[in-house]
């Protein structure tokens, strides 16, 4: 229980008039008229309003010395977190020399009347090069059978056969894939693609075709976005215009060491047609058309001259412009004295620093640029930690970043105004909404923070401990669940499941991958606290598919496709990580499922009367197919999470 804090002054407006009005007998009794209307009992009630003011301010002090206390602690508001995007930007033709896009290049969205257009800065320099091709190969679902089919594409004449193993009933395996390997790394690359094919992959949508494009990111095979397609599924002559993802690294298959893409067989989907036979390529061409390189919601804030120093321990300087963004490498602080220009060092306090050691502190919320204090022990030993400027060293700060808040969490294709040229680059547009802005923790929200910082501390030792630091390593994380090493080493492995903000109807199983930076970011953060010896692994739940087959009853007259759509949505929300669950804050961990939960679902959806029947399936979301028949119950270790594939409701 927490200890009640103290009321200074708990008097209110009524209690001081009363008191005032029994103080007049004995020092003015010739008062005798104590109405309202009364001009004394007027001035009365008017003492006792500013006294009640006065007493509201003097209850705030101990609110402000709490305040206080969490700065002393180190309890600072959380800066605000910028949002990032893939930026595009498109060539003007296809260009035989690379194209370099420098990192700086801001692009912002049109102004509206009356509102500020919101900039985006890329991070680094872009180069845009043309591809060389290097190999082709075919490959089966298990990987096992490669084929090289390099000299099918390259020679006239010849072609390629891009699906390899038929099936039982004459139709192709989903699985197979053809490969195109290039010498250098296609990352975050506006691919075009130019096919020479012939109509033989009979039967398929051609709008709707079931191919996956994928890279190898060093890890995996991850999705690779269409941008558009004219050859309707490698059906025809046509080009294929495809955005490769910022990750492409190499891969060695057939004994050939290239970055390869891969174009893979998907099993259709209820109701879509595929391939009755495999298609052939004739002859491919490659051509860069842009690329894509991170943005962030940033300006860059010149160099300035912050002052001078007076050689006292202690000083602090602001900067003009705050909340200051990270740092990055050459964002620093310069003293320069009789010795020169030097470097300083950006420490996260002055714990640790001798009084030799170049470092200052940088709050990002406020600007303010500290240098080290002098502080005496109680051996009355003095001692300064970190070295004071010389008396009248000029201290001046490189350029910096601010910017970021959830302003910056702008739609796709919002960003398409370039504020400079570039020569050969027609144009940029993000082709995804931003994300990752958050707005500055205010005081209020510290104020509550701080006595959980302080209770739990700041060392990751129980698993309440690794899930609360998960959450806080960045916004992006939206669960975190911690168990014990499953070889039972000595080992704690941290369960991430990332935000996904788009319709939960459309998610896939891709989009609950970790990135890159996301996954380095969580796990530096967890490395510097936990405890030493400990080791930490950093990975996803298996993502449990479930399909719900259903058949229901409604009354008479009404629309069966809108009653069948609304129980659809309400089985995907409820059977998902991030939405699912009773309280809708996603499943949960060894939560199992049953006909039951799901038949009290369903009605409870609008225009449904009755439901007759319900089986569960489990679901591969690589495959796109139900695992076995159909169940009561599907049950879910402490590892796993379930994830909604397509459910089938029959409406009757």
């Amino acid at each position: 229980m927490a200890l009640p804090a103290p009321n200074l002054d708990d008097r209110t407006f009524q209690d001081i008039v009363d008191e005032a009005k029994r103080l007049i007998p004995r020092y003015t009794p010739e008062w005798t008229n104590h109405n309202l209307s009364d001009p004394g009992v007027a001035l009365i009630e008017l003492f006792a309003w500013m006294s009640e003011t006065v007493l509201y301010r003097l209850n705030q002090v101990p609110d402000k010395l709490f305040v206080h206390f969490l700065n002393l602690v180190g309890i600072d508001p959380f800066p605000p977190s910028v949002a990032t995007v893939p930026l595009t930007f498109w060539l003007s033709a296809v260009q035989p020399n690379p194209v370099t896009v420098p990192a700086g290049m801001q692009v912002a969205t049109s102004a509206e009347s009356g509102e500020t257009a919101v900039v985006f800065t890329t991070i680094d320099d872009l180069v845009i090069s043309q591809p060389v091709f290097k190999a082709a190969a075919t490959t089966d679902v298990a990987g096992e059978r490669i084929v090289d089919v390099t000299e099918d594409l390259r020679f006239p004449g010849s072609d390629v056969q891009c699906f390899t193993t038929p099936g039982r009933d004459g139709r192709l395996v989903p699985g197979d894939a053809v490969l195109f390997g290039f010498e250098a790394s296609l990352a975050g690359m506006a691919l075009r693609l130019t096919f020479d094919a012939r109509a033989e992959g009979l039967g398929v949508d051609p709008t709707n075709p079931p191919l996956d494009w994928e890279v190898w990111n060093g890890e995996a095979w991850i999705q690779t976005d269409v941008y558009s397609d004219s050859t309707g599924g490698l059906n025809r002559a046509g080009e294929v215009v495809l955005m490769v993802p910022l990750e492409h690294e190499i891969l060695t298959l057939a004994g050939i060491p290239a970055y390869w893409l891969r174009c893979r067989l998907l099993a259709p989907l209820p109701g879509q047609p595929t391939y009755q036979a495999s298609p052939r390529i004739a002859s491919l061409e490659v051509a860069a058309l842009g690329g894509t390189v991170t943005a962030e919601h940033s300006a860059e804030a010149a160099g300035e001259v912050l002052g001078r120093s007076d050689g006292s321990p202690g000083q602090e300087f602001r900067v003009s412009r705050f909340p200051v963004l990270p740092r990055r490498v050459g964002e620093t602080i310069i003293v320069t004295d009789a010795g020169g220009p030097v470097e300083w060092t950006e420490v996260e306090d002055f714990s640790r620093s001798k009084a030799t050691d170049r470092h200052f502190v940088w709050n990002s919320s406020s600007g303010v640029v500290s240098f080290g204090p002098r502080i005496r022990y109680p051996d009355g030993s003095v001692r300064q930690h970190g070295r004071i400027p010389h008396d009248g060293a000029e201290i001046k700060v490189t350029a910096y970043r601010t910017g970021g808040g959830a302003s910056g969490n702008v739609g796709a294709r919002t960003l398409t105004v370039l504020r400079s040229a570039v020569p050969y680059v027609a144009s940029a547009v993000n082709l995804r909404q931003a994300t990752g802005g958050v707005d500055p923790e205010t005081v209020q929200e510290a104020k509550r923070r701080g006595p959980l910082t302080l209770r739990t501390g700041q060392r990751a030792v129980t698993a309440q401990d690794f899930e609360r630091l998960t959450l806080e390593s960045s916004i992006e994380v939206a669960r975190a669940r911690c168990l014990p090493s499953a070889d039972g080493r000595r080992a704690v492995r941290v369960l991430v499941v990332p935000q996904v903000r788009t319709d939960p109807q459309l998610h896939q199983l891709d989009d609950f991958a970790l990135s890159a930076p996301l996954l380095a970011r969580i796990s530096n953060h967890l490395d510097q606290h936990r405890l030493v010896g400990s080791a930490i692994e950093v990975g996803t739940p298996y993502y449990q598919g479930i399909s719900v087959a259903a058949l229901v009853h409604a009354p008479a007259g009404r629309p069966l496709a809108l009653i069948r759509q609304r129980a659809v949505a309400q089985l995907t929300r409820y059977l998902h990580p991030l939405t699912g669950g009773a309280d809708g804050d996603g499943w949960l961990f060894d939560a199992d499922v049953n006909a039951a939960t799901i038949t009290q679902l369903l009605e409870s959806v609008e225009g449904i009367d009755r439901v007759d029947e319900v089986l569960l399936f489990e679901y591969d979301l690589r495959s796109g197919t139900r695992i076995g028949g159909g169940r009561d119950v599907i049950r879910l270790d402490a590892q796993s999470l379930f994830l909604s594939g397509p459910h089938r409701v029959v409406v009757r």
